[in-house]
């Protein structure tokens, strides 16, 4: 018989292996950027993902976000965003669970969302790029009123002072309705705020 974190990950896996992502090819010109939606469990705390707030100084400073960044020169999203998770918070060895739709910013990069497993690590903030690393109970992302609406923009309330916008924002929203609910949802549409836009 499966342990609850096994089942858990076969059945993710089993519904970002059905989903039909969309991605945009690759073309010259074209920024990319890939991030981690990464998933780790704790001992008897429930199963959790991390969310990053950026360090103070820097590229989207003070924002929250997920482990990510562009794409060195020949590298592909998937190395890319891995690379960036060991980088930002110290976590290795994961195992890929699969992939969301490609995210088209308003600043023109293309965000590739890699859902990974993890295991049992205690991530570790590189202080040049990130402020913290926060917990956030998978329960979290199907709690009711989340996500919620503020007029056009989406927002991920996902802890006491943790209110997560697009482009992050929608990324998780399609995590939380494709790879645990099991529903399929687009997020190409979702409004970016004027304060992530840099």
């Amino acid at each position: 018989m499966l342990s609850p974190i096994d089942a858990l990950r076969e059945e993710i896996t089993a519904r970002l292996t059905a989903f039909e992502r969309r991605q945009v090819p690759p073309a010259a010109g074209i920024r990319r950027a890939a991030v981690t939606v990464c998933l780790l469990e704790d001992g008897g705390r429930d199963p959790y993902v991390i969310v990053i707030k950026r360090a103070a100084a820097g590229r989207n400073a003070g924002q929250w976000a997920l482990p990510g960044g562009r794409l060195d020169d020949g590298e592909e999203p998937l190395e890319a965003a891995l690379r960036e998770l060991a980088e930002e918070t110290g976590v290795t060895g994961v195992e890929v669970l699969g992939l969301l739709d490609d995210f088209v910013t308003d600043s023109g990069f293309v965000i590739t969302p890699v859902v990974a497993y993890g295991g049992r690590q205690e991530p570790t903030p590189d202080p040049r790029e990130v402020a913290s690393v926060h917990a956030v109970p998978l329960e979290r992302f199907l709690a009711p009123g989340v996500p919620r609406w503020r007029g056009e923009l989406l927002q991920m309330p996902l802890g006491p002072s943790i209110v997560i916008h697009a482009p992050t924002g929608a990324i998780l929203w399609q995590f939380a309705e494709v790879a645990l609910r099991g529903r399929e949802q687009r997020v190409f549409d979702v409004v970016q705020p004027h304060w992530t836009r840099s």
